[in-house]
């Protein structure tokens, strides 16, 4: 698909990180965009900047609030979509939600692993099941997965497990990839490609913090705090000499790093991945960081989850995932 112009997209975690730099980009093409995110007050802020560059006659933005995990939410996404857009089609779909959390299976709370595991896999899955009709009605259609470098090396650290976030970015890669040859035969007008970012800056860790307990502000409350010592000890560091205070540091410090000492911004991630769906290329790597883990672990595979190969990793990639 060369050019957006007059498209429809469907964008999820539209309201912040990526899914608003794709929004924004894409609109300014004068695509139409149907935005879906758990928070209304992010994604408005998203159709405020897509509206304030300019829209053309018919364009349209529209905000739909929707957990993706919820398959009855996600039907009232697409019905939504349907009424505000009039229209019983889309051209592009970017499943593109997710968070962090559940890193460890044998720590971390079930219900924790499972809502990471959800929304990352499942609302990748409940998406495409729910919009495919829209997308076969089209007459040209792509779909875009987000996964992650950890969808094909999972792995941020050595002293980070990473189980949840990794089995559901596998997950997303092996069924975009498996949908090639199904779309190839039976809706050959459909494309698809699978995203693999490496570190991009956004507020996915703020914004997880938040998801994962509940609390919808920046004030770290004594239960996250709790937390964040169980998961200090379980990577083998003494949180005993650490204050309450102190903790809350390391958090927020943590959520700032991820963000603002990113290689890639992501304005820059939605650039490249949307040159890579105007190229058709079914697989997308993002960053620098992303192109060079994905040489190493396919030059020595089995030195993949050793420390050394992270080590010397991140001293030439500079990467500051995982707390480093």
């Amino acid at each position: 698909m060369k050019d957006f112009a007059g498209r429809i997209a469907v964008i999820t975690g539209g309201g912040t990180g990526m899914g608003r730099e794709l929004a924004r980009q894409l609109a300014a093409e004068g695509c139409s965009i149907a935005l879906g995110d758990v928070s209304s007050g992010a994604m408005a802020e998203t159709k405020r900047l897509c509206e304030a560059a300019g829209l053309s006659q018919g364009q349209r933005i529209t905000a739909h609030v929707a957990d993706v995990a919820d398959e009855p939410q996600v039907v009232r996404f697409r019905d939504e979509l349907a009424e505000q857009h009039e229209t019983d089609r889309i051209h592009l779909l970017f499943n593109n939600a997710g968070i962090g959390g559940g890193g460890s299976f044998l720590v971390n709370a079930r219900d924790e692993w499972e809502r990471t595991f959800n929304i990352c896999w499942g609302g990748v899955y409940l998406c495409t099941r729910a919009f495919m009709p829209m997308l076969l009605r089209a007459d040209a259609g792509h779909i875009v997965n987000t996964s992650s470098v950890n969808g094909f090396w999972a792995y941020i650290a050595p002293n980070i497990p990473q189980t949840a976030y990794a089995a559901a970015k596998f997950a997303v890669k092996g069924f975009t990839e498996a949908l090639i040859t199904d779309l190839r035969l039976n809706a050959p007008h459909i494309k698809c490609s699978v995203v693999m970012p490496g570190h991009i800056g956004t507020s996915i860790v703020a914004n997880s913090r938040k998801l994962q307990s509940g609390n919808q502000t920046d004030e770290i409350t004594a239960h996250e705090v709790g937390l964040a010592r169980a998961r200090i000890a379980s990577m083998g560091i003494d949180a005993t000499t650490l204050s309450d205070d102190d903790v809350r540091r390391m958090i927020a410090e943590r959520a700032r790093r991820f963000l603002e000492e990113a290689p890639t911004t992501a304005a820059e991630a939605a650039t490249i991945i949307l040159d890579g769906v105007r190229n058709e290329r079914w697989r997308i790597l993002v960053g620098i960081d992303a192109e060079r883990i994905d040489s190493l672990v396919r030059e020595t595979p089995e030195r993949a989850y050793e420390t050394e190969f992270f080590e010397a990793f991140a001293k030439e990639t500079g990467w500051v995932v995982g707390g480093r």
